[in-house]
């Protein structure tokens, strides 16, 4: 890392700011190892201050009409659909996916935005006359008001988008704090946000770690947090935040046992468990760890799924398109999945060991 090493902006109201702090994360590209920027590690009083804007922010948001709200996001949707490629290759540069996963990151939280377009007709509430003697029944769906969330790096696009279009489609303002280790994507999908003419304050950003989740989760003025990561931090983030009176959704990981019956199709098989297992380098929160082949299928399946690793083509995935798996994230996640390795050598046979394959 030089002196050079561009510092990863923060939204604090309207304003980007580049905070200096005594810890920074690096981002790197996971295919080179080369450092691409680092994050800052922000304190509990940088976020207060993008808490107070989106306090501020939110008396007005939550009373503008859901039209108003719904138009930018049909915005948001044009710049999205316009900038897809460029937000695919920083995806791709900063996570280590294919481009062809990168593009599918960003899909599934488009999406997304495309269901906040019809906020309209979502929120609506219900109405029930006489449902008791001289009694009528009316809901009505209100924004809870300020809520955060925290994302991880395995889908630097679509779970963020996951979370915030739609909370603030409902009137609610919010504060997104990315993994440290892919805020650009982040950065770039909340620019276009106020590009699409959100107005200051609605939406925050904000990088660190444990001291600003727990802020988060502490904080009176946050109403709702949700959470995408492992699931110790997920029940953390979820005991923490509902012990302090906000509403919790706390993902975690969920890896996959495989099983595949002897009527099976065994090309539309292959393919799934290639995808389960190797798509995102394995880094998927479903990522299939376990394949049992039930019969007289296991042998065959073995085979086939051996002369598929064979043919996998692995490698810098903006170097070349043929590419089908790109790197893990970082080297703490290569030498973990090395040490697994080991250990599973001394207890199995290994078919296949793709440690020092690229050397």
């Amino acid at each position: 890392m030089t002196s050079s090493t561009p510092i990863v902006p923060s939204l604090i109201g309207n304003s980007w700011e580049l905070i200096n702090t005594e810890k920074y994360t690096n981002v790197y590209n996971p295919a080179t190892g080369e450092i691409i920027a680092k994050t800052p590690m922000c304190d509990s009083e940088l976020l207060g201050r993008a808490i107070k804007s989106s306090k501020k922010a939110f008396l007005k948001w939550s009373n503008e009409p859901a039209t108003k709200r719904a138009s930018i996001m049909y915005n948001y949707r044009s710049l999205i659909k316009d900038n897809f490629e460029e937000i695919a290759q920083l995806i791709s540069t900063e996570n280590g996916k294919t481009i062809s996963e990168s593009r599918g990151d960003i899909q599934r939280g488009f999406e997304v935005v495309e269901f906040a377009c019809g906020i309209a007709e979502h929120q609506k509430g219900e109405s029930l006359s006489q449902v008791a003697e001289n009694i009528d029944a009316l809901s009505i769906r209100e924004p809870l008001g300020v809520c955060a969330g925290i994302s991880p790096f395995n889908f630097p696009a679509m779970v963020p988008m996951w979370m915030f279009p739609i909370a603030l489609a409902c009137g609610n303002t919010f504060i997104l704090k990315p993994s440290e280790k892919v805020p650009l994507t982040a950065v770039r999908l909340v620019e276009l946000l106020q590009e699409a003419g959100l107005p200051e304050g609605v939406m925050n950003l904000v990088h660190g770690g444990k001291e600003v989740v727990d802020t988060l989760c502490t904080h009176p003025d946050i109403s709702a947090i949700s959470f995408v990561g492992s699931s110790t931090i997920a029940k953390y983030v979820y005991t923490l935040g509902s012990q302090n009176g906000k509403r919790v959704q706390a993902g975690g990981a969920a890896k996959n046992a495989l099983v595949v019956m002897p009527d099976a199709d065994p090309e539309s098989t292959l393919r799934a468990v290639m995808s389960a297992s190797f798509g995102c380098a394995g880094q998927r929160c479903m990522a299939g760890s376990l394949l049992v082949g039930v019969g007289d299928i296991g042998k065959s399946l073995k085979d086939k799924m051996t002369k598929a690793i064979d043919d996998l083509k692995v490698g810098n995935p903006l170097l070349d398109k043929e590419i089908q798996m790109g790197p893990v994230i970082d080297k703490n996640s290569q030498e973990r999945i090395s040490r697994v390795i080991d250990k599973v050598s001394k207890e199995a046979n290994l078919v296949r060991d793709g440690r020092n394959l690229l050397n």
